[in-house]
């Protein structure tokens, strides 16, 4: 059987060996001597750490981008949260504004409600008001089963805004005194003035003045502007007595015939909200 090992090979083998050792003994008193590390530890930190280097150039690309994308989606969710409160606080302000017109509005009422001493009154909400018929009429919440009658007087927070003309089991409609049909039921009016009162009806609405229009009054009728109008009772349609507004202007007819007076409504007719329906006491 052939010898698996030589003389020769085991004296190779050994003198390996030693020149191993050697190596290893001579790096450690060198490394001892000028206190760095042995000169195979070296190699082995060298071969680790670039390896380690390599490994980590795509792994610090995967986790910067993890990040990144960690950090957008944070954000995503941070703005979609503070867009969530400003709309929020936006929607609150505009319910608070609303709340303290209607409440404005209350009050304006309750001053105007003492003030109806031959009348009952019966507060109303708009519930329906068409861009079509803006100026022309609205629908209110109370109908015959609160005791509406067609006819009756409509006042907003300050005067008399029109009457009702239609009126249904749980709601009714308002003419505006604004509406400028010909079929419209004109209200009788009267200037207040320092002369005198000078009586006439409300004859058009001045939609880019927002005025009311009193005309065919004659030249000689000493009103002026600031004037209180009032209604007039006269034709029996609304009570005598409800405020209507103030002059505003007055000039001539095309004609200089006559004059013809302008007049700023008492309530804002753009913003009706809640509304007072003036029942006579003797229909109460």
């Amino acid at each position: 059987m052939r010898k698996i090992f030589s003389s020769r090979t085991i004296v190779l083998l050994m003198i390996g060996f030693l020149v191993v050792v050697g190596l290893i003994a001579g790096s450690n008193w060198w490394s001892k001597k000028t206190n760095n590390p042995p000169f195979f530890q070296r190699v082995v930190n060298d071969l680790t750490g670039g390896a380690a280097k390599v490994i980590s150039i795509p792994t610090n690309a995967v986790g910067t981008r993890a990040n990144s994308l960690a950090n957008l989606l944070n954000t995503f969710s941070e703005n979609k949260a503070l867009k969530a409160k400003v709309d929020g606080y936006a929607q609150n302000k505009v319910k608070l504004q609303t709340v303290e017109e209607e409440n404005q509005s209350l009050k304006k009422q309750l001053d105007l409600k003492k003030s109806l001493t031959d009348y009952e009154t019966l507060s109303a909400v708009t519930t329906s008001r068409s861009p079509t018929t803006w100026n022309s009429q609205l629908v209110i919440d109370k109908g015959a089963k609160s005791g509406v009658k067609k006819g009756m007087a409509v006042l907003g927070d300050s005067g008399i805004i029109g009457l009702v003309t239609e009126v249904n089991t749980v709601n009714s409609k308002v003419t505006l005194i604004s509406d400028t049909s010909e079929d419209t039921n004109r209200i009788a009016i009267t200037v207040k003035g320092g002369s005198g009162d000078t009586n006439g009806i409300v004859t058009d609405y001045d939609a880019d003045k927002k005025m009311l229009v009193m005309s065919s009054i004659a030249n000689s009728a000493n009103v002026n502007k600031g004037d209180t109008v009032v209604t007039s009772g006269l034709g029996g349609l609304v009570p005598s007595g409800l405020l209507v507004g103030k002059i505003s202007e007055v000039t001539s007819d095309s004609y200089g015939l006559s004059k013809k007076i302008y007049i700023e409504p008492s309530s804002d007719l753009s913003k009706i909200a809640t509304v007072l329906v003036a029942k006579s006491s003797m229909e109460s």
